[in-house]
């Protein structure tokens, strides 16, 4: 009855129509336009700003020819080797004796290059078509490096030939020399079988691990150089390490991949 009888009188009692009408606190007029200044903004920065974004990916320090993989063409024992790892060898350099049933053969490098793994020891014996040493294709010592990466197949159509790489360089304490700068030089057409990437690396055991989430695009990078540096490469620390970085060593590489607009993840 109490709630009837202030209804009655609210509805007798006439209009205040000469009171002004306030829309807002002031309060509230500071939170709404603090909103329209912070929209704008991010309007603005998503159609001219940009964001940056990384792949990454495993590869390899290598020359730029690779390496191959010798096998012996006779079946014995080997009795003499002949070179030592790290030894240049021109084309036809003897490598390992074999001692056969038709006497002694010599097992000879078809390419010149550095000898890098050398498989067959004094006393084992070799089959046809045994591994026997691995070779990188270079005719000087002083040849620059290069890193290998392979990404993944359906990423490689987003990487740019000049796009600025860092290279996690595995035998390089990176907290400390920070890492190699290199860039893109050239990005494969189509993906690698294993047996592909090993006839370049020489190395079937490193094939089958680049490959083991599918067949990936191989991604070439040239090595910044530096004169400051002992190593002769460019840095992300001043010096870089006190020793050379070697060819066959591993790497992780991100590539820095070419700015996009937000607004370009919103359309389709």
């Amino acid at each position: 009855m109490q709630f009837r009888q202030k209804a009655l009188s609210k509805l007798q009692s006439p209009e205040e129509l000469d009171l002004p009408l306030r829309f807002a606190r002031p309060q509230g007029r500071l939170v709404l336009a603090v909103t329209v200044v912070v929209m704008a903004v991010a309007a603005f920065w998503a159609f001219t700003g940009s964001v940056s974004s990384k792949l990454s990916a495993p590869g390899i320090l290598t020359h730029a020819e690779g390496s191959y993989l010798l096998q012996s063409p006779f079946a014995g024992q080997v009795t003499a080797v002949l070179a030592k790892e790290g030894q240049l060898l021109s084309p036809g350099a003897p490598l390992v004796q074999v001692s056969t049933d038709r006497g002694d053969r010599v097992v000879r490098v078809v390419a010149g290059g550095r000898l890098t793994t050398l498989v067959a020891k004094i006393g084992s014996v070799v089959t046809t078509g045994a591994d026997v040493a691995t070779v990188e294709r270079v005719k000087n010592p002083d040849d620059p490096l290069v890193a290998m990466l392979y990404v993944p197949g359906g990423s490689g159509g987003t990487i740019p030939v000049g796009a600025a790489v860092d290279l996690n360089v595995q035998s390089v304490p990176q907290q400390r020399f920070g890492v190699l700068r290199g860039r893109v030089a050239a990005v494969g057409r189509a993906p690698q079988t294993p047996a592909q990437i090993g006839g370049f690396l020489g190395d079937g055991r490193l094939a089958a691990e680049f490959a083991r989430q599918g067949n990936p695009v191989a991604v070439l990078v040239q090595l910044e150089r530096s004169s400051a540096t002992r190593s002769g490469y460019r840095w992300s620390s001043a010096d870089g390490p006190p020793y050379a970085v070697d060819s066959t060593t591993p790497v992780t590489g991100a590539v820095h991949l070419a700015a996009q607009h937000p607004v370009d993840w919103l359309l389709p």
